[in-house]
């Protein structure tokens, strides 16, 4: 598909109910498609519109599309599309702009959950960072776009995590647990700019570490901000898939829209 003209198909606008969001797009070549507006037969529709402007019919940028009986879906929405002609010489441009919203998350710990969870967001709109004090926990294979950290002391990266970002806390060690939830307490009393801190563990281990923390001078409001157990309430199961999942659609719950 490399160097082949394409036609970039997105979703400018939306009303009711819809598959996908306005800013979803996929594009549309003379034998592919990369990415997707939705599925069903809005986007078979919008394949074979793309494809005829391919082969050089004309037609208006922006075409609606209701999703009623005639397209054979029962959504009950519109949606807008707008159709743009890209070649190769569009391609950073375009990167840039298709490039999707990302999430910061960091991740502390190496282990089987700490794996699982790395493999559960890869593909999910977050951008991941993996910290350990192990230098050597860190398998040969990561994702391509999760960053791996080595720190000692560990809760020494927490000063530099960006804003905005949620940290999940699953050390090999119940000491440096508490100390990268210490450190996270330290940055949101000075900064309050992290969205979640999350800790690995039962009610039995934050009853410990609230009693510790409190004895490092963290008050009941501070101590509020630490969810734990983490992940979705009433999801049961303790294998790391099963958290890595459950873990995954807390994040997701919590993402900003």
């Amino acid at each position: 598909m490399a160097g082949e003209p394409a036609v970039l198909v997105t979703v400018e606008a939306t009303q009711g109910s819809v598959p996908r969001e306005a800013g979803a797009w996929m594009g549309v070549f003379a034998r592919d498609v990369v990415g997707t507006i939705g599925g069903g037969h809005v986007e078979f529709s919008a394949i074979e519109e793309a494809r005829r402007r391919l082969r050089g019919e004309a037609g208006e940028p922006v075409r609606r599309y209701a999703l009623g009986p005639s397209l054979g879906q029962c959504c009950g929405g519109v949606v807008h599309l707008r159709f743009e002609p890209v070649s190769a010489g569009d391609a950073a441009r375009l990167r840039q702009r298709l490039a999707p919203r990302l999430s910061p998350v960091a991740l502390f710990g190496g282990g089987h959950v700490g794996r699982a969870i790395v493999a559960a967001l890869a593909p999910l709109p977050f951008d991941l960072t993996w910290i350990d004090s192990r230098d050597e926990i860190f398998p040969a294979e990561t994702p391509a776009d999760v960053r791996c950290e080595h720190s000692d002391p560990v809760q020494a990266a927490v000063a530099g995590l960006p804003a905005t970002a949620s940290v999940l806390i699953m050390s090999f060690s119940h000491a440096e647990d508490l100390d990268v939830v210490a450190a996270c307490l330290a940055r949101q009393r000075q900064r309050g700019d992290l969205a979640f801190i999350g800790l690995i563990g039962s009610s039995t281990k934050w009853a410990t570490f609230r009693h510790r923390l409190a004895e490092r001078g963290f008050g009941e409001p501070e101590l509020a901000q630490v969810t734990c157990p983490i992940g979705l309430p009433g999801i049961a199961g303790k294998e790391p898939a099963v958290i890595a999942a459950s873990v995954a659609a807390q994040l997701l719950q919590r993402r900003a829209p």
